[in-house]
């Protein structure tokens, strides 16, 4: 059995404010073991069910979060930036489930330091006339590759709104939402029990690896529409000179593609923004 798991940072156990998951940030060094912590833990999980093969994507902000020294050594990391894929970087549906770490809900929800990306200069993102953030783009994307998001872990807010995407997604809260940078956390040693305990009863419900699964099962090449509107309307004009980006309003740019397509180039899209702009990531 194969295992992909994307580790993010804004729902790890016990962090809830921009120094915790920020380079420089007073707490960011512990926000980091945090991650490694619960990394582990999903790691331990897979292992006892059987896992043969893990890769962990590091997709986190610098990508370069969690400590290579004491990461679970089962796994393989793939670490630093830029990557094509950013948050899915690695994934092929040669794996037989995506398990997502740390994640956080999507911008303009009420949950643990949630945006969609980039912070505020990302308002608002639709998938098919649907609003979505990380969490629905990840699924979207893994789903066309023909490769289950089995698992997330994150705060109450991001494991409903994984659900709502997708009922049979398993999930682990490891904090609950009080308010954007605050939150009724769960014991270190329980949340971690708690997603070690998830990962490993929803692997174990999945059918048995046969050896044969590859690349090209379940692979969907129906197309569906992004769409994003950004804080400043000089972002969306820039993105008009790529070919296939259009306009829905000034602030509000679309392309049509299948999802993992759209992720792609969805990170040029960052890049480009990025560069216009020099918003913090959390206000």
């Amino acid at each position: 059995m194969r295992i992909f798991i994307s580790a993010d940072m804004e729902g790890i156990t016990g962090l809830v404010d921009a120094d915790d998951v920020q380079p420089g940030g007073r707490d960011y060094e512990r926000g980091r073991l945090a991650m490694t912590g619960d990394v582990n833990a999903a790691v331990r999980g897979a292992l006892r069910a059987g896992a043969t093969e893990i890769v962990v994507n590091d997709a986190h902000g610098p990508m370069r979060n969690l400590m290579t020294d004491t990461l679970h050594p089962a796994a393989r990391l793939i670490r630093g930036k830029p990557k094509t894929m950013g948050m899915i970087e690695g994934l092929t549906g040669a794996h037989d489930a995506l398990i997502c770490v740390g994640y956080h809900a999507r911008a303009g929800a009420h949950g643990v330091l949630s945006h969609s990306f980039m912070g505020h200069e990302i308002e608002d993102m639709w998938l098919d006339d649907r609003a979505t953030g990380e969490i629905g783009l990840v699924h979207a994307a893994a789903a066309a590759l023909g490769v289950r998001l089995a698992a997330l872990t994150g705060d109450d807010a991001a494991c409903a709104e994984a659900t709502a995407w997708d009922a049979s997604i398993a999930t682990a809260p490891v904090k609950y939402v009080r308010s954007r940078f605050a939150a009724e956390l769960r014991p270190e040693n329980e949340a971690r029990a708690a997603i070690e305990d998830t990962i490993l009863a929803v692997l174990n419900e999945m059918p048995a690896d046969d050896g044969e699964h590859t690349s090209s099962d379940a692979v969907s090449d129906a197309e569906s529409t992004l769409a994003v509107r950004w804080q400043s309307s000089a972002v969306a004009e820039t993105l008009l000179g790529i070919p296939g980006v259009t306009a829905v309003d000034p602030r509000t740019v679309q392309a049509v593609g299948t999802p993992p397509d759209l992720f792609r180039q969805f990170g040029v899209w960052m890049r480009v923004a990025s560069a216009l702009t020099n918003q913090a990531p959390y206000c």
